[in-house]
């Protein structure tokens, strides 16, 4: 439910300036799952993908850990999307693919639940944050990224959605989270990688927390 609510939330903001638009355009592409029944391999006509989540930097009581996400396309044209850990799995849902890629959503939601529980801050104030950010102009860094055995051009698109925030200073190091989106045309699904970083301090190198969901290449094992 708070996956649907966050994709609501998101996807009723209207439209910014153009750079804005393309940044909203990129993250939130509606044919992210085009052509993905007809992948190599799939069992009866239907796609799937695997991604790898890795979270780290979690205080004392939250789940972090390594995941794995799947994502298969059903009959009935939507996507059901399953979470793994183990031998043990939830269901997060079914979705309609002409939405596009659930994936992000999820990824967008739990960092926020992550950071929110970690900084004490207001997980509704942090929400509007992030929808702003996705109407601003992005950082946007042409990549190469290794899969299935050969190099495929990229884009990295990053947003800080606390940059310019007026609570900046009350955030300490959460105000410089950086969520950074990796994604081709050449990639099954769209995206490559999504990954959300806070340093370990205000103003250090390292890395204190880190969501990591990172797609998995075909024959790399599947839940």
């Amino acid at each position: 439910m708070r996956v649907l609510l966050l994709l609501a939330l998101l996807l009723g903001v209207g439209h910014g300036p153009l750079a804005a638009a393309e940044t909203y355009d990129l993250l939130f592409r509606s044919t992210a799952l085009k052509g993905l029944q007809a992948m190599p391999g799939s069992e009866a006509g239907q796609g799937a993908l695997v991604y790898d989540r890795i979270i780290t930097g979690l205080d004392e009581g939250q789940a972090g850990g390594s995941f794995s996400i799947g994502l298969k396309i059903k009959p009935d044209d939507n996507v059901a999307m399953t979470l793994y850990q183990g031998t043990r799995s939830r269901g997060l849902g079914n979705y309609p693919v002409s939405a596009g890629n659930p994936v992000i959503m999820y990824f967008l939601e739990s960092v926020l639940a992550d950071i929110s529980a970690q900084s004490g801050g207001s997980p509704f104030y942090m929400r509007n944050r992030i929808k702003e950010a996705l109407l601003r102009d992005a950082q946007i860094m042409p990549v190469s990224v290794r899969y299935r055995d050969r190099d495929i051009a990229a884009r990295e698109v990053t947003i800080r959605p606390f940059m310019k925030d007026k609570a900046r200073e009350r955030m300490g190091r959460f105000s410089e989270l950086a969520l950074a989106v990796t994604l081709s045309d050449d990639i099954p699904g769209w995206y490559y990688s999504l990954v959300a970083t806070v340093p370990a301090a205000a103003g250090g190198a390292e890395v204190g927390y880190s969501n990591a969901i990172t797609l998995k290449a075909a024959g790399e094992g599947r839940p």
